[in-house]
């Protein structure tokens, strides 16, 4: 998971940042995800994910 991402982030490092951001997020979906934490996990997963397929204009 990224720990920064603001609106001026580079969509130069769309690529590599989502590729990361898939996979982490896959990983966890794999795992048992019935705990809070790792909900709120997967949601900022998601959150991040779409917050840059939208500030880089990438369709999904």
């Amino acid at each position: 998971m990224l720990d920064n991402i603001e609106s001026s982030y580079d969509c130069a490092r769309a690529g590599d940042d989502l590729h990361q951001l898939k996979q982490e997020l896959a990983a966890l979906r794999g795992q048992s995800t019935e705990s809070l934490e790792a909900q709120e996990r997967i949601n900022r997963l998601e959150n991040q994910i779409s917050f840059i397929l939208n500030k880089c204009d990438i369709s999904h």
